[in-house]
């Protein structure tokens, strides 16, 4: 089990590392990440390198026994390279610079930007490829972080020829993107820019495309730099930090590129729910590169600095998320950072050595959690043996989130909410692609895939043949993978699973715009209820009465079983909720997207119907349990002392009581070994 955090020993004096290396061993620190954003430090001047300040505490690391994550230090690079270089950086849809001063003031596409950076990464291989101390490595930095999407010149050649190797020809491009709409069509490749800012909507399968252009271009230089490493002798195993549900990379298909998933999460204390987020994040993490074990390379030891407010964690709140890491499969507990900067933007970012020193609850935290670590055994099974898979795909995330739709559509706030409603029925859930291996599971929710390409929409089909059972919710199965409608209407990819097509999207009036200004710039205010402004769907179903919200289908049901129909508004009467008998499974469709009550109701009825039942029954709300193979980790994520029954063993204190007594952020970690078998 890796414990550490990231450290910068260049932000402080040399008297100072003997003691750092010191306090780790006391904190139980097995691994630090080191030179992250030592780019400036390692190379002052381009052809000019200094090894002797990195030589040094990688020595002193060590000597210390603490292993060392070295990263490639290209994340921000030097004021030399931009003062010299002016064309690396990046722009905005506007033409706008971002200039340095902060970080990775560079474009991804840039020419010179590659050239330096490989001259970087390749001294640094060469150097300490071999080096004992050196147990991984650490690719740049949250890849894309703070500049999601580059407008730059350097980006349009490069976008140019990224779309001449996708498409081949300009007449394959002009069929996909639809450019006879609004005179578009193109006549060579040179005359398409990235969609940088217009008068008006941009076409929707060019900004589709330019997001996968985005992803494809961040990942091109993860790639660049593994190579370089590769060719250098290292044998290490090779990462960079992801950053949960990230929109600008499609980590399914950065996964196999990495030797080992890292993520870097981050739960608001303000919010006391946050920990659904955090476990989703965890979730995906896992299954993104299934069977293998993945580390949290970054979260916060108590306050952070950059949400409009900060508030501390409470008492054994960070013990308890890092706990919920590991039970879905972390090996590796890292923090941002070791020591508290005392200078930059991040100095009110807490680390494992607060500024406040070491009599503070914080330290006390990080000495006791790294003993705790330190006892655990190996966990090598990080599966969840989970009967409930959530679909998210990244695609579908960049095309749904585009405008002139019947409703803006949240995606990512969909489907933690879906994924809240699972985790509140105390299910084991897997997070999966729509081309994933589906065959372990019971029962597969998708909710709001409106782009499903062919070989997704052929995966949940064959899934539902072979005896699965598929929830699909509204504004699903709209387009194709170049975001254009199929020829023969709507949910027509699924429309054999599910028995179901579509006549109108019925758009409601979003839960939280509930006012929009008028043409003259006045609020005007929709009206709830029957008619137009229309908010809310209700309909009666198998789950009871629940509120729909967004849409309000109009379904044209042709071979499908009606459950559930609506029961106000312009719809009232028809069907809402669906389901089909297909082969051995079954395909459920639900014409709205439900509130937060309607979908645990739905939820719970569906688990009912696919036989999935919870790991263990009537825990409190605000108790979370994950499976990792045997070990099934329980947390108290409330204030309020809980009991909770668990055969088992204890694997940190031996004890096999079955009762658990679990204080304001307890948890512990009870070997089942079988007895609640995989539920």
């Amino acid at each position: 089990m890796h414990y550490g955090a990231d450290y910068n020993p260049e932000q402080w004096p040399r008297e100072i590392w003997p003691d750092d290396v010191r306090l780790m061993r006391e904190a139980g620190v097995t691994m630090v990440s080191l030179g992250i954003f030592s780019w400036s430090r390692i190379q002052p001047a381009e052809g000019r390198f200094d090894w002797e300040w990195l030589d040094e505490i990688i020595g002193l690391l060590h000597e210390g026994g603490i292993r060392v994550d070295l990263a490639t230090a290209t994340a921000s690079p030097p004021p030399w390279a931009s003062a010299a270089y002016p064309e690396m950086l990046p722009r905005d849809a506007d033409g706008s610079i971002f200039w340095p001063g902060s970080r990775q003031a560079f474009a991804p596409s840039s020419p010179v930007y590659r050239r330096l950076a490989s001259e970087l990464v390749t001294a640094l291989a060469e150097r300490y490829a071999r080096h004992p101390a050196v147990v991984l490595w650490h690719v740049n930095n949250e890849l894309g972080c703070h500049l999601n999407y580059d407008y730059s010149d350097s980006a349009r050649d490069h976008f140019r020829r990224w779309l001449e190797r996708k498409y081949a020809s300009i007449e394959a491009l002009n069929h996909a993107w639809g450019t006879d709409f609004w005179s578009q069509r193109y006549t060579a490749f040179d005359q398409i820019v990235p969609p940088r800012k217009a008068p008006y909507s941009i076409n929707p399968t060019s900004v589709l495309d330019f997001k996968r252009y985005t992803s494809d271009t961040l990942l091109e230089l993860y790639v660049m730099e593994r190579d370089i490493i590769r060719a250098a002798g290292a044998t290490q195993p090779i990462t960079t930090n992801f950053m949960g549900a990230f929109p600008p990379a499609d980590y399914w298909k950065w996964a196999a590129e990495v030797d080992v998933i890292a993520d870097d999460n981050y739960p608001d204390p303000n919010d006391p729910e946050s920990f659904r987020g955090a476990a989703f994040a965890r979730e995906l993490m896992r299954g993104l590169k299934p069977g293998v074990p993945w580390i949290l390379t970054e979260q916060s030891t108590n306050a952070l600095n950059w949400r409009p407010t900060n508030p501390p964690k409470a008492p054994g709140q960070m013990a308890a998320l890092s706990a919920q890491a590991i039970g879905r499969g972390a090996d590796g507990i890292m923090f941002f950072q070791w020591r508290q900067s005392r200078r930059g933007s991040e100095k009110f970012h807490s680390a494992m050595v607060p500024q406040a020193g070491l009599e503070t609850r914080t330290w006390k935290e990080v000495v006791e959690l790294g003993g705790q670590l330190a006892q655990l055994p190996d966990l090598p099974d990080v599966s969840s043996h989970a009967r409930v898979a959530l679909v998210f795909d990244w695609e579908n995330w960049w095309a749904i989130g585009g405008r002139d739709h019947p409703v803006p559509l949240d995606y990512l706030a969909l489907a933690h909410r879906w994924h809240a409603a699972l985790h509140r029925l105390h299910l084991s859930i897997d997070i999966v692609n729509t081309t994933s291996d589906l065959s372990a599971y019971s029962l597969v929710v998708a909710p709001q895939q409106y782009l499903l390409g062919d070989e997704g929409a052929a995966t949940l089909t064959a899934y539902v043949a072979q005896g699965g059972s598929l929830f699909v919710s509204a504004f699903s199965d709209v387009v194709d993978e170049d975001d254009a409608f199929r020829e023969g209407g709507f949910i027509v990819g699924l429309r054999e699973a599910l028995g179901v097509a579509l006549e109108d999207f019925g758009a409601l009036v979003p839960p939280e715009t509930l006012t929009t200004p008028d043409s003259a710039g006045e609020t005007a205010t929709h009206i709830e209820g029957d008619g137009p402004g229309q908010s809310e769907a209700p309909l009666d179903g198998p789950a009871g009465r629940i509120v729909g919200q967004y849409l309000a289908e109009e379904l044209i049901v042709q071979d499908a079983e009606i459950l559930g129909r609506f029961t106000e508004g312009r719809t009232a009467g028809r069907a809402a909720f669906t389901r089909k008998s297909f082969g051995d499974g079954h395909g459920y469709y639900l014409a709205t997207i439900p509130d937060d009550d309607g979908m645990l109701a739905v939820l719970r009825w569906l688990a009912g119907e696919a036989g999935v039942t919870a790991e263990i029954e009537g825990l409190p709300p605000r108790v979370e349990i994950a499976r990792r193979g045997s070990i099934l980790t329980v947390i108290n994520h409330g204030t309020d002392p809980v009991s909770v029954d668990v055969p088992g063993t204890d694997v940190l204190s031996g004890s096999t009581a079955v009762r658990r007594e679990l204080g304001a952020f307890g948890w512990c970690f009870i070997d089942t070994g079988g007895v609640l078998g995989a539920r």
